[in-house]
């Protein structure tokens, strides 16, 4: 997890009974939100260090939970983090970029609204990172953060999401781990009568699958 990541009890909610996370942080670093800070977070030597650090207590599955980290050097850059993890040591190896491309094919989404709380620069990233997997970036809104994410109130989310949305979207993914959605996702879901995928969510559904987990009984489409 990069070192800001605050949102630790909202992971959990996605963790059925029986199992466990362990998490450990990337290095401090003394940057705003942005492309610099989410190529720092996500190098080679990170990924080693960090993945090392969780492999005593013999995990299934090691997810690195950051969506800019994980989109910053796109498509081609997510597959190798991945094969930098299992090189590490890890069983299995998950990213939140990388989970977000397998739910969108799980769920058969074609085109997709993006809400997220990014800077320009990181916002088109994640576009071209949608866009070279093969998916349709209808809309993107943003909020201009580059800092304190994790405060964000849940009538902020909301409202973006809406701004967000699209007729012609198959769904709306909601970006970045500090951004809190795990008590939105169904209510929006019902008003936009679509899925409504978010970086922790759809980062946990991947761990687990990848860990080989029973997937927990929540009433959110992703996990329907």
């Amino acid at each position: 997890m990069p070192y800001d990541f605050a949102l630790d009890r909202e992971i959990w909610r996605w963790a059925p009974d029986g199992v466990d996370l362990l998490v450990t942080r990337t290095r401090h670093q003394s940057l705003r939100v942005d492309v610099d800070l989410a190529e720092l977070i996500s190098t080679e030597e990170a990924l080693r260090v960090g993945t090392l650090d969780l492999l005593a207590p013999g995990p299934d599955a090691v997810l690195y939970l950051c969506t800019s980290g994980s989109f910053v050097r796109g498509v081609a850059g997510e597959q190798r983090m991945r094969e930098v993890m299992v090189d590490a040591g890890a069983p299995a190896a998950v990213t939140t970029s990388g989970a977000l491309l397998g739910a969108l094919r799980h769920l058969d989404v074609g085109d997709v609204a993006v809400a997220s709380p990014y800077l320009p620069a990181l916002r088109q990233l994640l576009d071209g990172f949608l866009r070279a997997a093969g998916f349709g970036v209808v809309s993107h809104y943003g909020l201009d953060l580059d800092q304190h994410i994790w405060r964000v109130a849940d009538s902020v989310v909301r409202d973006l999401v809406r701004a967000a949305d699209r007729a012609s979207a198959d769904a709306v993914f909601i970006a970045c781990t500090n951004v809190p959605t795990f008590d939105l996702i169904a209510e929006l879901e019902a008003e936009l009568g679509k899925p409504v995928l978010t970086a922790n969510q759809v980062s946990l559904w991947a761990a687990l699958r990848a860990a080989g987990s029973p997937l927990p009984a929540l009433a959110q489409r992703l996990f329907g």
